[in-house]
């Protein structure tokens, strides 16, 4: 694959043999961080037209699938179409290498002629950092600890899972212009966008993603999203995300076909739940369902930290968004979500670790 004159790598430009001995030298003696990305440019490079990257594992156990070349040149121009990215922009890659949306930000700037710096990928990547940039990907969790610092950002995509609405709305004080995406390892990372902030023009926020070019969206017999992009996939996307299509453009995402709770025959949906829960809790939380002899499911709130749960509770009940059937069976606290090393939280993991 051919790399853009423009490509700069923690400032210095190279050539594509100098690059692949800087890819040695990352594996051989690189810190564990920068290994990952060193690997993934030796395999850029070499003779194959395909290359093989895990998913996230965040819905399930994370399994190989191989992606072309080609179609992840591909991803990387419709992004910059997308966010208007432009060769000689400077890039901050702060995301882990071994997945497919920290492998992507080096892509784009290979592809595209960014300059692209490269952080250890931790929940305060800019800690550190005193030069501005034009774009960064950041999971949700890596946005909320640097909210003082985004100023530093002119345009953030936020990925990998849901931004909590406290976020979304603390993301209004900041200059840079953000926005969620959606996407998945099979699209090539995300395939549409929701913007966040910087509204003009008496514009508000929308809780709709748009799609990107040349990406028709449907939905199946479950309601869930299918995707056609057949310049990032030869066959059609078929996900568990249950979406409403408001036109061809765009779409609102609801929540996991694969979370729906039945509780004692009433079917509720976790996302939407915890977007009602958002005005009176505080920190990450989530509901899910657990089994229930009377009701087959029963629907519980699982918070990070310690509050009091009377007053939760009690909160919950005041709302009158909520209905008798959304307000939770039962509350817990864990000091610690179980994640992903991508930042998402693994509920059934940090379900199973809670003594019911």
């Amino acid at each position: 694959m051919k790399i853009h004159p423009q490509f700069k790598f923690n400032g210095q430009s190279f050539s594509k043999s100098h690059l692949s001995e800087i890819a040695y030298s990352l594996v051989k003696e690189g810190k564990p961080f920068e290994k990952p990305l060193g690997d993934f440019m030796l395999d850029w490079f070499d003779a194959k037209d395909t290359i093989i990257v895990n998913t996230s594992g965040s819905t399930g156990t994370p399994k190989p699938i191989r992606l072309k070349k080609r179609y992840m040149a591909n991803s990387a121009l419709a992004t910059a179409s997308f966010f208007r990215l432009k060769a000689g922009d400077t890039a901050l890659l702060c995301l882990p290498t071994d997945y497919i949306a920290g492998k992507m930000m080096l892509v784009r700037a290979m592809v595209l002629g960014l300059e692209l710096d490269v952080v250890e990928p931790t929940s305060h990547p800019l800690q550190h950092i005193s030069k501005p940039y034009d774009f960064c990907a950041m999971v949700p969790l890596q946005a909320e600890q640097s909210l003082p610092r985004l100023h530093q950002l002119k345009k953030l995509i936020i990925g990998g899972a849901p931004v909590p609405h406290r976020l979304q709305q603390e993301l209004s004080n900041t200059t840079a212009l953000c926005y969620e995406t959606y996407g998945m390892t099979e699209t090539i990372t995300h395939i549409a966008a929701k913007q966040l902030n910087g509204f003009k023009d008496n514009l508000e926020y929308q809780d709709v993603f748009k799609v990107m070019d040349n990406v028709n969206i449907k939905s199946d017999g479950r309601g869930c999203l299918v995707v056609d992009a057949p310049n990032v996939s030869d066959a059609s996307v078929r996900t568990n995300d249950l979406i409403e299509i408001l036109d061809q453009d765009t779409f609102k995402w609801l929540g996991r076909f694969d979370n729906i709770i039945n509780s004692g025959g009433i079917k509720l949906q976790p996302e939407q739940i915890e977007s009602k829960l958002a005005t009176v809790l505080g920190t990450r939380y989530f509901v899910a369902g657990v089994p229930d002899p009377a009701l087959g499911e029963k629907l519980i709130l699982v918070i990070e930290g310690q509050e009091d749960k009377e007053n939760v509770l009690n909160g919950i009940r005041s709302l009158k968004s909520i209905s008798k059937y959304e307000v939770p069976k039962s509350v817990y606290f864990v000091p610690k979500f179980i994640e992903t090393t991508t930042g998402k939280i693994q509920r059934s993991k940090t379900i199973e670790a809670i003594s019911m």
